[in-house]
């Protein structure tokens, strides 16, 4: 999805927050459901992640991404609806036993379009949705 030399990556791995710049140590980490930014010069590219993994080596960082999409490429009204259904159903409180993978696939859903929707935001410099459930 995106391939270039770039002064420095800033990801939400599972340790926190990481900023990637040349020559960093090798790591391997998982990502959290978050944005990445891209930085080369005075260019900033943002993505919204669905998780993943990040692998850094010597002369290369790969991102593995479960969902990765431009912040210019974001449906707003296609996020803002995916977000109002997650609402609408986890308002309903926790549903039972049979039911747990299902609410937390839903509460996962609210946090990739709370991302989605911050990063599109930012990108088209308009205020930021408010995030109820935390996309952290």
């Amino acid at each position: 999805m995106y391939s270039s030399q770039v002064d420095m990556i800033i990801v939400d791995g599972s340790e926190g927050r990481m900023g990637i710049l040349p020559n960093h140590a090798p790591l391997l980490t998982t990502l959290k459901i978050s944005e990445l930014r891209v930085k080369s010069g005075d260019i900033e590219e943002v993505f919204a992640l669905g998780g993943g993994v990040l692998e850094v080596r010597r002369d290369r960082v790969t991102v593995l991404a479960d969902v990765a999409e431009h912040a210019d490429e974001i449906d707003l009204e296609r996020a803002q609806d995916a977000r109002e259904r997650a609402e609408i159903y986890l308002s309903k409180g926790k549903p039972v036993e049979t039911n747990r993978d299902v609410f937390h696939e839903i509460t996962q859903a609210l946090r990739k379009a709370n991302v989605r929707l911050r990063v599109s935001a930012k990108r088209r410099g308009i205020p930021e949705p408010m995030d109820l459930a935390g996309s952290n």
